[in-house]
C-alpha cells in the first residue's frame, strides 16, 4: 500500500488523517480507491500505529476484500525531497514523524533489505544521484576564468549547487589561442599534438585531412580506465576543474568545444570515469579521456533524465550534441592533473572540515575525562608560536574557559591530586596544530594547481608560438596530498587514543565500555575495536605514493607522480578519520550523560544537543552502525562547527575588545 498524504489538522487538533491506496486490485485489475485513515496525535509509537491503520483499512475495505496482512510485515516510511524515502524507526512517535511530511507511505517490510546506514552521506553517490534529479536551480552562477577559482567554490559545482559560464576574459584568449593552432594547421611546421604523434610517436607526422581523426583516436585508445566509475560528484569536479583549465585560452580549444563542455556540466551529463589507470604524468592522460569519450557520444554517461546509458542517447536526452574534435582538442581536453585535483580538493575539503571538528570534540573528551584546560594557556603557547597550534590553543581555550563557560566537571574535581594529563589531551594543540599547518600548505598549493595550465604543448597566444613543457607533471598535487594523509591521520591517532580513556575504567572512572549494566551490555567495546581497525589502516595508507615512479611510453616519460593513487588514498585516510572522530564523539556524548547532572560547558552542552538530535543516549545494547553514520553524516556536513564557532567567534572578539562576552548563536 502506498500513500500519499497530509499531516493536515481536519477538525481535531488532535487526529490526522493519511491517504492511502491499497497495492490490490480490483477484478478488472483496477486500482483500488484511496482511504482517508485517521491517525491519532499522541504519544503512540510508529509500531503501535502500523496495526492500527491496516485494522482500518481491512474494515473501510469491507467486501472488497482483504488479505488480513500481518501487522509485522509493514513499516510506514516517509519521503521527502531532502532526504529522499526513509524507514521510520518502530519506536518513533507518530507525532513527531507524521507533521510536515511531503509523503507518508505504508508498504509491506522489503525482502532481504540491504542496509546503507551511509545513504544519507553527502558523499554517496546515490544520494547524489537523487540530488542531482532533484535539481531545479542553482544557488549561484560561477564565472570560470582560469584564474580565480577557489577550492571552497570548486566544492559547490561538485555538490551541483553552481551553474557555471565563462568569463568575457576567458571567451578572448580562447579565441586568440584557437587562432594560433588554426595557422598551424595551414602550415607546413610540425608541432606535437596538432600534426605529430603522440609519446614515442611524436616524429611522426600526420597529415592535414587526417588532425580530427588524429585527435579522436587519441581519446578513444587512451581511455583505459579500470576499477568503479567515480562518483558524480567527483566527475563534476573534473569536468569542472578541465573547463577551467580550458578557460585560461592556452591550450588551443575552439570556443563552441568548450561551450559544449561546460553545457554538460550543467546538464550534469556526466561521463563514466573508473577510477584507476593514471600515473599522473603526462598529467591524467587515461581518466580525462574517459570523460572526454562520454562528451564524444562514446561509452557510458549519466544524466538526471536517464540515469546511466549510451552516451549518445545520454546527451540526445538532454538536447545535447556529441563534440567533434578538430586538431589539438583531443589532447587539449586529457593532458593535465585534473584527476588528481578534483579528488584531491575533496580530500582537503574533507581533511578542513574535520580538523576543525577535531578541536571540538577533543574539547569534549578533556572535560569528560576531567582533565586541565591550563595545558592551553596563552602564554605557554607564545613561547612556541607555530600558527596552527595557536589556533588550537586559543579554540580549546574558548571552549574550556571556567571564567566564561563555567564546566560543573571541572569544577568537582578542581582540587584533585592528579598533576598533568596524557599527551593525547595536554599536546591537542601541539598535534592538531601541524595538522592545519599542514592543511594550510596543501591549500596553497592546490589552490595554484587548479588554476595553472597543466596542457602540452602550451599556446601563447601574445607570442604566437607553442611550447613543450612539463607543466603536466603531477609532482606538485602528488606530494601535497601526501602530505595531506599524513597529517589528517594523525587525528584520528589521537582520537582513538582518547577514545580508549574513555571506555576504559582504569583511565576515566567511567563505567567500563560506558555501558550501563556492563556484562549484560557491552557498550562501546566493539565501536572501538573498530575505530582501532580504522585507525591501524590508515598506517598502511599513509605510505607515501609519490615516492614510487616507473618509465612508461617507451621510456619517454621516465618519471612519473603516482599521484592519482595519492589523491585516492588520501580520501581513504579521511574517510576514515571522519569516522574515528565521529566514534569519539559519540563516546564522548555517553561519557557525559554518566556524568549527570553536571553539565558542560556552554558550547560543549550544544554539541551534546547536536548528537542526541540524530543519536539517542545507549541505555541498553544495540545496532551502533547506523548511529555511527549519523553522527559521521554530523561530520561530514560540518554541523558540529556550525553549533559552537559563534562562541569561538564571540570568545575571541570580546578578549581583543575588553567587552564581556556574548555568544550569538
Amino acid at each position: 500500500m502506498s500513500s500519499s498524504g497530509s499531516s493536515s489538522h481536519v477538525g481535531d487538533d488532535s487526529i490526522y488523517f493519511v491517504t492511502v491506496q491499497s497495492e490490490r486490485r480490483g477484478e478488472g485489475g483496477e486500482k483500488r480507491p484511496t482511504l482517508s485513515l485517521p491517525v491519532p496525535f499522541d504519544d503512540r509509537t510508529v509500531a503501535d500505529l502500523v496495526p492500527e491503520l491496516l485494522k482500518e483499512l481491512e474494515i473501510m475495505e469491507g467486501d472488497r476484500g482483504s488479505c488480513n496482512p500481518s501487522p509485522s510485515t509493514y513499516e510506514l516510511r516517509h519521503y521527502s525531497e531532502e532526504g529522499g524515502e526513509e524507514t521510520l524507526r518502530p519506536d518513533s512517535k507518530a507525532k513527531d514523524v507524521i507533521q510536515n511530511l511531503d509523503r507518508l507511505t505504508l508498504c509491506p517490510k522489503k525482502t532481504n533489505p540491504r542496509p546503507d546506514p551511509y545513504k544519507k552521506s553527502i558523499y554517496n553517490s546515490m544520494q547524489q544521484e537523487q540530488q542531482l534529479k532533484l535539481q531545479q536551480h542553482f544557488d549561484k552562477v560561477l564565472s570560470l576564468d582560469g584564474y580565480s577559482l577557489s577550492i571552497e567554490d570548486l566544492i559547490q559545482i561538485g555538490l551541483g549547487k553552481y551553474r557555471v559560464q565563462l568569463s568575457e576574459e576567458a571567451i578572448y584568449r580562447v579565441k586568440k589561442a584557437r587562432e594560433v593552432v588554426d595557422r598551424i594547421v595551414e602550415g607546413d611546421k610540425g608541432v606535437y599534438g596538432i600534426n605529430t604523434g603522440f609519446g614515442r610517436f611524436a616524429s611522426v607526422p600526420i597529415s592535414r585531412e587526417n588532425v580530427s581523426k588524429l585527435q579522436e583516436n587519441l581519446i578513444r585508445s587512451h581511455a583505459t580506465c579500470l576499477g568503479e566509475p567515480l562518483s558524480l560528484m567527483r566527475t563534476r569536479l573534473l569536468l569542472a576543474l578541465r573547463i577551467n583549465v580550458l578557460a585560461k585560452g592556452c591550450s588551443g580549444i575552439r570556443l563552441e568545444t568548450l561551450q559544449q563542455l561546460v553545457n554538460a556540466l550543467n546538464a550534469s551529463c556526466l561521463s563514466s570515469v573508473p577510477e584507476k589507470g593514471t600515473v599522473g604524468a603526462s598529467g591524467d592522460l587515461a581518466p580525462l579521456s574517459h570523460l572526454a569519450l562520454g562528451l564524444m557520444g562514446e561509452g557510458e554517461m549519466w544524466g538526471p533524465k536517464t540515469d546511466w546509458g549510451d552516451a549518445k542517447e545520454v546527451l540526445n536526452a538532454h538536447g545535447l550534441e556529441p563534440i567533434h574534435l578538430e586538431a589539438k582538442e583531443g589532447i587539449a581536453l586529457i593532458n593535465g592533473t585534473q584527476f588528481i585535483s578534483a579528488l584531491g580538493s575533496e580530500a582537503y575539503f574533507r581533511s578542513k572540515r574535520v580538523a576543525d571538528q577535531a578541536d571540538v570534540i577533543a574539547a569534549l573528551s578533556i572535560d569528560v575525562l576531567k582533565g586541565t584546560p591550563r595545558a592551553f594557556d596563552q602564554d605557554i603557547h607564545l613561547l612556541r608560536p607555530h600558527q596552527g597550534q595557536l589556533l588550537v590553543a586559543s579554540r580549546l581555550r574558548s571552549l574550556l574557559d571556567s571564567n566564561v563557560h563555567p564546566s560543573e566537571i571541572r569544577e568537582s574535581h578542581r582540587d584533585c591530586n592528579r598533576i598533568q594529563d596524557p599527551y593525547t589531551m595536554r599536546c591537542v594543540p601541539q598535534v592538531h596544530g601541524i595538522v592545519h599547518d599542514t592543511l594550510d600548505f596543501v591549500s596553497r598549493i592546490l589552490s595554484t594547481e587548479i588554476n595553472s595550465a597543466t596542457d602540452n604543448p602550451i599556446i601563447l597566444a601574445n607570442r604566437a608560438e607553442t611550447i613543450s613543457g612539463g607543466n603536466f607533471h603531477g609532482e606538485y598535487p602528488a606530494k601535497v596530498l601526501d602530505y595531506l594523509a599524513i597529517g589528517v591521520h594523525e587525528i584520528a591517532n589521537m582520537s582513538e587514543r582518547r577514545l580508549e580513556r574513555m571506555v576504559h575504567p582504569g583511565y576515566s572512572d567511567l563505567p567500563g565500555f560506558l555501558a550501563k549494566d556492563g556484562g549484560l551490555n557491552s557498550g562501546f567495546m566493539l565501536a572501538h575495536v573498530t575505530a582501532a581497525a580504522l585507525v591501524s589502516e590508515n598506517k598502511v595508507l599513509t605510505h607515501p605514493s609519490s615516492v614510487d615512479s616507473i618509465t612508461t611510453s617507451g621510456g619517454t616519460e621516465d618519471h612519473v607522480s603516482m599521484g592519482g593513487f595519492a589523491a585516492r588514498k588520501a580520501l581513504s585516510v579521511v574517510s576514515h578519520v571522519e569516522q574515528v572522530v565521529a566514534i569519539e564523539l559519540m563516546a564522548a556524548c555517553q561519557a557525559l550523560d554518566f556524568h549527570r547532572p553536571k553539565k558542560t560547558t556552554d558550547p560543549l552542552e550544544e554539541v551534546y544537543k547536536l548528537v542526541r538530535s540524530v543519536v539517542k543516549t545507549m541505555d541498553t545494547d544495540r545496532f551502533m552502525a547506523p548511529d555511527i553514520a549519523a553522527v559521521t553524516n554530523l561530520i561530514q556536513e560540518g554541523k558540529v562547527w556550525d553549533v559552537v564557532s559563534p562562541y569561538i567567534v564571540a570568545y575571541e572578539e570580546a578578549l581583543h575588545s575588553g567587552h564581556t562576552f556574548t555568544a550569538n548563536k
